[in-house]
């Protein structure tokens, strides 16, 4: 008897344990189409939350590479949920190097762009599992779908970044915020 016998929704869902440790199975091509382009939004709106001026070069390849050792960190028997502190933590050091050393900007803006993708992949997915039909057992066990309905979230990332980019670049210093 294994864990899936004790535990099948997490077994249908491509989550299993090992040593202890929940893991979610996360397929080369679902990492390639939905994790790089969801960091590399992520990325994008801490550098505008921080004033870096976006070369989309340098933002590529800071996404890419955060989602690459996110990806590697998944694959090893620690706990769910540290590679979203280790996305954090990176995306705050590279933040500090770009930014000039603004600590407190960037935590900020590091938490608040993963708060953001957080928020917006929740009401993402509220919204479109209804419209396709979809609950989340086959939205896990349909790669394809998987994919479709969380590129929405993307795109309303890099949207939200362009938008506060051109707001902050209309208003002038954050201190005009508050």
């Amino acid at each position: 008897m294994d864990r899936s016998d004790f535990c099948p929704f997490l077994y249908r869902f491509s989550l299993f344990y090992k040593r202890g440790c929940l893991f979610i199975n996360i397929p080369l091509i679902a990492f390639i189409l939905q994790g790089i382009p969801e960091l590399i939004a992520v990325v994008t709106l801490a550098f505008v939350i921080v004033r870096i001026p976006l070369n989309w070069k340098r933002i590529v390849v800071i996404g890419s590479v955060i989602a690459l050792i996110s990806y590697t960190v998944r694959l090893f028997p620690i706990p769910f949920g540290v590679h979203t502190i280790l996305q954090v933590v990176l995306l705050f050091l590279i933040l500090t190097w770009f930014g000039k050393g603004d600590f407190s900007l960037s935590i900020i803006a590091s938490l608040l762009s993963f708060l953001s993708l957080g928020i917006m992949e929740y009401f993402c997915l509220s919204l479109l599992m209804p419209v396709f039909g979809v609950n989340p057992e086959e939205l896990f066990s349909n790669l394809l779908l998987r994919i479709i309905i969380t590129e929405p979230q993307v795109l309303l990332m890099f949207a939200f970044a362009y938008m506060f980019n051109k707001f902050t670049k209309r208003r002038g210093n954050y201190n005009e915020f508050f």
